[in-house]
């Protein structure tokens, strides 16, 4: 390694440190009474942001406190740039989407494309859990197209019961509640389809969660591992189309997801007012963790206040 790089990963080191001690010391103070603590997991710093965004900005909007955590560090996720100021960079990006959804987020330093469902990181997703005094778990679903995506899954299940052992773990006091475990929707099929148990309207905040993915540069306006050169034009008018096709392929997207869940929607809003539905996001519960009823599920999902369930 040369002495550049050398530098490069203390100072990436350094600054992973400082944000963890932030992080630490605002997850020490104790839950509200009334409000929720929701933590949600994704593979990479964009995952969360994709499949739960909307939902947390309207969670924070209320008061409940929103936890996204990546497991990895997203450091080869881009075309052009890989490693620590990749990693720097995409840590800002999603420092910067919490920002705007009203949230709190960590970046664990593990590498990307290299998560492996260890001892050592189900006590790191256990550990999470228990300083984040969840109320309510969201990750993958394990049957997924990326390694990343599927262990960080696993890793979920897997401290889906430890985080309410005593002597697992005993650095950080054990849950005496277990959480509602979720996971959110992807497409395939095998061995078994994403169901949702619930689905919720994000149009109140449509544009605020776009303006959260627009904040993800490297990744979709550069077009991250997958782009290209051709992804980021030198044209100030070129740039402006790039943007522009880039955010209406997020609001088709979420508007696919209404259309795709329309009847589950129409469950907790009734068939009116689910018809009239434009963007949606929904969950599907996971059968570890503590199991709720549909009471329970509009009480971690409170917005569907003067809405009757059939």
């Amino acid at each position: 390694m040369t002495t550049t790089k050398r530098l490069i990963s203390l100072c990436f080191g350094l600054m992973l440190a400082s944000l963890t001690d932030a992080v630490q010391a605002a997850e020490a103070a104790p839950p509200g009474d009334d409000k929720l603590r929701i933590i949600c997991f994704g593979a990479h710093p964009d995952d969360c942001e994709i499949q739960a965004g909307g939902t947390a900005a309207m969670w924070a909007a209320r008061g409940h406190k929103v936890k996204f955590v990546s497991v990895t560090n997203g450091d080869i996720g881009h075309w052009r740039e890989a490693g620590g100021p990749l990693a720097k960079r995409r840590l800002a990006e999603v420092m910067r989407t919490a920002s705007l959804l009203g949230i709190t987020a960590e970046v664990l330093d593990i590498h990307d494309g290299e998560l492996e469902p260890t001892l050592e990181n189900r006590r790191k997703i256990t550990r999470l859990i228990r300083e984040w005094k969840a109320d309510l778990v969201i990750s993958h679903r394990p049957n997924d197209y990326h390694p990343d995506h599927r262990y960080t899954a696993i890793l979920v299940q897997d401290a889906a019961y430890m985080v309410t052992v005593p002597f697992f773990c005993p650095d950080v006091p054990e849950l005496k509640k277990n959480p509602v475990f979720m996971y959110s929707p992807d497409r395939f099929q095998k061995p078994n389809p994403f169901q949702p148990d619930v689905a919720v309207s994000i149009d109140t905040v449509i544009e605020k969660r776009l303006d959260a993915i627009d904040a993800l540069v490297s990744q979709f306006y550069e077009g991250g591992a997958n782009g290209s050169l051709e992804n980021v034009p030198t044209d100030p008018e070129k740039q402006k189309e790039r943007r522009r096709v880039v955010r209406a392929a997020f609001d088709k997207r979420y508007r696919d997801l209404a259309s795709r869940f329309r009847v589950k929607l129409g469950e907790y809003y009734g068939q009116e007012t689910a018809g009239k539905i434009e963007h949606a996001e929904a969950f599907e519960l996971c059968e570890y963790g503590r199991q709720p009823d549909k009471m329970e599920l509009r009480r971690l999902f409170p917005f569907f206040a003067g809405e009757r369930t059939p």
